[in-house]
Formats: structure tokens, C-alpha cells, sequence
């Protein structure tokens, strides 16, 4: 199922689309009173809901349909980002094939890692605000939701520790990045991490590694591709992350950017006040920010 976390008037609690197939018009309300029976044991909130097992909760309401007094119509509320707080955001870098090839790198013999802040995490429709004077880059990324704690998994193991994912914006700063050789002042802006606009649990998901990533920034595609190009899968990722550090329930993986990132483009096609980046990954749906410099 498509779990969300959304604003109704002035409460922000957590939901999934109705019906689970199809283009959703309805979103369950996880803190009506009439909610279907697997929600009511649960705090209305997506991390409420990832520590609950959020395949299990995604099986169970799909066997349970809801009462018509707990759906709210989709058009009524505001989508904010599924996990407004992750614990942390773990990168990597470096991790498209197709990137690599494009910036004539060679092939990292494993995987680059860095850590991005929650606090960089705002959802669809709200502004990526820029700081004037930089050069500011869009990234399309596959997000996999950690859903059970992760400590030296082997990979074999990891994606049973994976419970969903969703659209990530790893919004850059080119040349902070460049200026310090690393990636915390770069990757760690405010605004930087538009996330959404939904989590579609794993059991939704046949194949992460076959869905297309597209980018359009005004309707100018300057990202397409498919997870096929990762160098280094989701499970590879987990388990090298896990063996550095404790990964979390609701922490995410950002798992990498194909080619055509701004930098790749003649001229460069970096961030500009006034246009609205659109990603879309097959199965995962839209997410969509205006660009805005402060």
C-alpha cells in the first residue's frame, strides 16, 4: 500500500490511499475512530506504523477495507513528507553506472557513504529554498525505508531489514562539496531532502532494482534512467552501513543518483529561482518542489 502523512484541518497524522490499486482518490484517516481494525491498536504516525512492520500492516488492510466515515477524498488534504523525521538519512555516492560513466569516474571497489540530516526533509510541494550564490544540483533517488534495526546484517539478510520506499530529492550543493573534498556543509542545507510523496511498503514492490528514475526540472527532462544502473544494490547497502554503523527503524537509504545531474548538462543546468523539479519513479509516483532562493 501508498502510506502518507497529511495535514486536515490543522492535525497531521498518518494514512494510507484507498483503494491500494489504481489511482487513489481517498486517504484512511489512521486516527478516526471508525479506522480499520489493524490501525487501532496504533499511534496515528508513520514511524508509529514502521515499528508496527509496515508490510504487515500493508497485507492486513488490504484485507480489511475501511468504512466509508474514516476515508477522507485525497484532494482535501495536504501531503507532507511519509516520514516527516527519519532518524538519519544515509547516502550513497558514486552508485549509478551510468553517472560514473558520464563523469569519467572509475568504479568505487565499494560503496561511498555519507550521512544527511532529518532535518533536511521537507515533502511535496513545499520550496527548495536556495542560499544565493551557490551552484545547486537535483538528484533523483530511490529511498529504502529501514523497517527493522540493522547491525552487521549480512547480505543475505538485509532487504528483509528494508519496509518500503518512496522519492528522494538528494538536493546538492555542488560546490560546497567540491570546496570542502566531502559531503556534510554540501549535502546538509535546509530544504535539501524533499522526500515523498508517498511510502509504498515492500511487498508492493517486485523489483527495486528495475524501476525507471526520471527528473524534469519545467518540464526538461535532464535525468532518465533505472535502478538496473545501481552499482551497488539495496542489500549490498545495507549490509556495508549496518557494518559502520546501527541503522534504525526509520532510518533511510538514499541509494544514489543516475546521470544527469546539473553538472552534466552544457550549460550546467544548476537550480534556479522560480522552477519546480519534478521526479518520478515508476510505481512510487510523483514528487514535485518549486524552487525558491532565499
Amino acid at each position: 500500500m501508498r502510506f502518507v502523512t497529511f495535514e486536515h484541518q490543522g492535525q497531521v497524522r498518518a494514512g494510507a490511499l484507498w483503494p491500494p490499486a489504481g489511482q487513489p482518490e481517498h486517504v484512511i484517516d489512521g486516527a478516526h475512530p471508525a479506522r480499520p481494525a489493524p490501525l487501532q491498536p496504533l499511534a496515528a504516525s508513520m514511524q508509529a506504523w514502521i515499528e508496527a512492520g509496515l508490510v504487515a500492516l500493508s497485507r492486513a488492510l488490504k484485507a480489511s477495507p475501511p468504512a466509508a466515515s474514516c476515508l477522507l477524498p485525497l484532494s482535501g488534504v495536504r501531503l507532507l513528507a511519509p516520514l516527516p523525521s527519519p532518524g538519519k538519512i544515509v547516502g550513497a555516492a558514486f552508485n549509478y553506472l551510468d553517472a560514473l560513466a558520464a563523469g569519467n569516474r572509475p568504479l568505487p571497489e565499494e560503496p561511498v557513504l555519507f550521512v544527511k540530516s532529518r532535518a533536511t526533509v521537507v515533502g511535496p510541494d513545499a520550496p527548495i529554498r536556495l542560499i544565493p550564490g551557490n551552484q545547486v544540483t537535483y538528484e533523483a533517488e530511490l529511498a529504502a525505508v529501514i523497517g527493522k534495526p540493522a547491525l552487521r546484517v549480512h547480505r543475505d539478510d538485509a532487504t528483509a531489514h528494508v519496509c518500503g520506499y518512496a522519492i528522494f530529492n538528494d538536493v546538492s550543493y555542488t560546490n560546497m562539496v567540491r570546496e570542502d573534498c566531502g559531503f556534510v556543509r554540501g549535502k546538509n542545507q535546509a530544504t535539501s531532502g524533499p522526500l515523498g510523496p508517498w511510502i509504498v511498503s515492500a511487498d508492493d514492490i517486485a523489483d527495486p532494482h528495475d524501476l525507471a528514475v526520471e527528473l524534469d526540472v519545467d518540464g526538461v527532462a535532464l535525468q532518465a534512467s533505472n535502478t538496473s544502473q545501481m552499482l551497488f544494490r539495496i542489500d549490498e547497502l545495507v549490509a556495508h552501513a549496518s557494518a559502520r554503523m546501527p541503522l534504525d527503524v526509520g532510518d533511510i537509504i538514499a541509494t544514489g543518483t543516475p546521470a544527469g545531474v546539473a553538472v552534466n548538462h552544457v550549460p550546467p543546468a544548476w537550480l534556479r529561482h522560480g522552477q519546480r523539479a519534478t521526479l518520478r519513479i515508476s510505481g512510487l509516483g510523483e514528487l514535485s518542489n518549486p524552487i525558491v532562493e532565499i
